[in-house]
């Protein structure tokens, strides 16, 4: 009997096999494949058909998993022609390093089930409201919006949903964009529940995500939350999903296979026909745009819990507050600064910059430190003593020949988290302060160090946006914006989407205990009603400025945007081979094809970058038309073509 098998490999269809029994779609087997046995799974779809005749190869063995749901199967073929990837690729974010885990022993999964819940949650009378519009058609697919300001209590509100789930014997999946968010969220979650959650991220041990993969196939464990790869698990009997801060652009998987784990989330749940819910104070655009046209529906939490009041803000203006000779932080703010520690607040000064500098240069030759992998300049972390790439992560050091004799004379320029670090350090050389960025929140230290933090330990914290992704920190009750007007430039059609997300969710780390709480904007003369818009109590009046402007230049929602990267080590061929595509896809599309044109940021990891914007109608079934001509058109081995649809970002 023919079988099709399809392998987590780079091919866009199964391989047929022989079987002396009937095997049914979901079975995963073991197959021979080259010189290799491979996991495979029983698939819905046959081979591409061919002129050769081979012998065909036996399947070896069955592997003792449950089977992979028909829902699942058809999840991962959508997958594959929606993102343009081959479904080998799909099956393979969905298999763990290749392979089907069978079940353990059930005493590894005690740790997922014991309960031991000693709190009690009650909810406020708005949340009960909210609650109870979230329960209704609980058990069909619908996508929901929970809008909530920022410390209203989002999470128990959807924590109360999956609670209804669990008693219905279903699992539920939740999304965090970002796993420096899963600490402070676990504990939050055990003390709701009673029991610990699986935690699914790249940080995870191997053997944990074996015995998590297996728990999830065999149903034992209940709930996941995870990062965007957790979206792939093979769920028994997934009940609910839950996309938090579904604004989050971390969601957008940018390498290897390319997708939007919230989109796809959706999708997911539309196959399974279960219910999503999708979180967030200030939702993107395109969720925004589905409520108005009431293909969402939604829910808003509009008071903080425990009535706390909302920060206040102040624009402290660097026209009449000179910033002193290599300092970043006016007179006027340190006032205000010391005012709010006398008062044992915590205080927050936002730098969205990594590092200590982000330009190095030489005052007597003038050439920057830049990396030699990528169009892009080096970043000083003077913590490590180290010039970093922040793309391709090349190291160097801080030591150069100068080309007009002896060694370079370095000057820094521009600040980062580190620098104004060490500025505050010098202006309150008594008190505790820490930075929050990436590269102190990865590392082993980072439990003890949120601790620290949340226990008040900490006076002054200086972070990057990722201290604006979730955290509660009670005692921070004062906020210093540094940067607003770098943040405000660029040609990113987001920007000001991106500063609205940004700037709320990070006021609203403030204040949210009940104490009053400010919010100051250092600047050089940004627009009053930029600021009043981004810190509105209301984002949705933004949003619905921001729609019009959409759909009066024609932009995403209205229109379609794929991204096509081409890539090579060699600059002539790139050129040669992008013009050579350009010509077919304006022989074989009717929609618009922009470029090509160098990215952005043309160099990355030695690789030369040109990129292409295809703006198609929605509905044109552009993906459809895309697949036909990278089927037909054969580029050269030396070029790598990299699709993104519906991009982000634009490097």
């Amino acid at each position: 009997m023919q079988i099709p098998v399809l392998l987590p490999n780079i091919f866009n269809y199964p391989f047929t096999y022989e079987s002396d029994k009937k095997l049914s779609p979901g079975t995963y087997v073991k197959v021979p494949f080259g010189k290799k046995d491979l996991t495979g799974v029983i698939w819905n779809l046959y081979e591409q058909k061919t002129q050769k005749r081979f012998k065909l190869k036996k399947i070896k063995s069955i592997i003792k998993v449950n089977p992979l749901k028909i829902e699942t199967i058809k999840f991962l073929n959508w997958f594959s022609s929606y993102n343009l990837v081959p479904v080998g690729m799909s099956l393979k974010l969905h298999l763990l390093g290749g392979d089907a885990i069978p079940k353990f022993d059930d005493k590894e999964y005690l740790i997922f089930n014991n309960k031991s819940k000693t709190e009690t949650f009650r909810l406020s009378g708005d949340q009960q409201r909210v609650s109870k519009e979230m329960l209704k058609k609980n058990d069909e697919f619908r996508v929901h919006l929970l809008q909530g300001t920022t410390g209203s209590g989002k999470t128990i509100v959807y924590f109360k949903q999956i609670e209804e789930m669990l008693k219905k014997g279903k699992q539920a999946l939740i999304l965090l964009p970002e796993i420096g968010l899963t600490t402070e969220f676990e504990k939050k979650f055990e003390e709701f529940f009673g029991f610990k959650s699986a935690i699914w991220h790249s940080g995870i041990t191997p053997k944990k995500k074996k015995i998590i993969w297996s728990g999830i196939s065999s149903g034992v464990v209940k709930v996941v939350i995870g990062a965007r790869s957790s979206l792939f698990l093979p769920f028994k009997k997934l009940g609910l999903i839950i996309v938090d801060e579904e604004h989050d652009q971390s969601f957008k998987q940018d390498e290897g296979v390319i997708y939007n784990a919230r989109d796809m989330a959706i999708a997911r749940a539309n196959f399974e026909n279960i219910p999503i819910n999708l979180v967030s104070a200030v939702p993107s655009i395109e969720t925004y745009s589905n409520v108005k046209r009431n293909k969402y529906s939604i829910s808003r939490l509009t008071k903080r819990y425990k009535d706390a009041n909302h920060p206040s803000f102040e624009i402290i203006d660097l026209k009449k507050n000179k910033l002193d000779k290599q300092s970043w932080i006016a007179s006027e703010t340190l006032i205000k600064v010391q005012d709010h520690l006398k008062k044992k607040d915590q205080v927050l000064f936002f730098m969205n910059r990594r590092g200590f500098a982000p330009y190095v240069l030489c005052k007597n030759c003038v050439k920057v430190y830049s990396c030699p992998n990528c169009s892009i300049n080096l970043v000083f972390h003077k913590h490590k003593n180290i010039l970093l790439c922040h793309y391709c992560g090349f190291k160097n050091k801080l030591n150069r020949s100068c080309i007009k004799g002896g060694i370079c004379d370095f000057v820094f320029s521009g600040p980062g988290v580190e620098r104004i670090a060490e500025e505050v350090k010098a202006k309150f050389p008594n008190k505790n302060i820490s930075i929050f960025s990436s590269d102190t929140m990865n590392k082993k230290s980072s439990k003890n160090k949120l601790e620290s933090i949340l226990n008040g330990e900490v006076d002054i914290l200086i972070g990057t946006q990722l201290i604006s992704k979730g955290f509660h920190f009670p005692n921070l009750n004062c906020i210093v914006v540094l940067d607003i007007d770098l943040a405000s430039n660029g040609h990113d059609l987001r920007t000001a989407e991106k500063n609205l997300q940004l700037y709320h969710q990070l006021s609203g780390r403030a204040g949210r205990t009940g104490n009053p709480a400010k919010v100051y904007f250092q600047t050089y003369g940004i627009d009053k009603n930029i600021i009043n818009q981004i810190t509105n109590n209301d984002p949705f009046i933004f949003l619905d400025n921001e729609l019009k402007l959409r759909e009066k230049n024609n932009l995403p929602p209205y229109e379609r945007f794929v991204s096509i990267i081409l890539t090579s080590s060699k600059e002539n061929i790139l050129e040669k081979e992008s013009q050579s595509f350009k010509n077919k896809l304006l022989n074989s599309l009717d929609d618009r094809v922009l470029g090509p044109v160098n990215a952005p940021i043309y160099k990355v990891k030695s690789k030369y970058r040109q990129r292409f914007l295809i703006r198609s109608k929605k509905g044109s079934k552009i993906q459809k038309k895309l697949g036909k001509i990278l089927n037909e058109h054969k580029l050269s081995p030396e070029i790598k073509l990299t699709v993104d649809v519906d991009p982000i970002t634009f490097n």
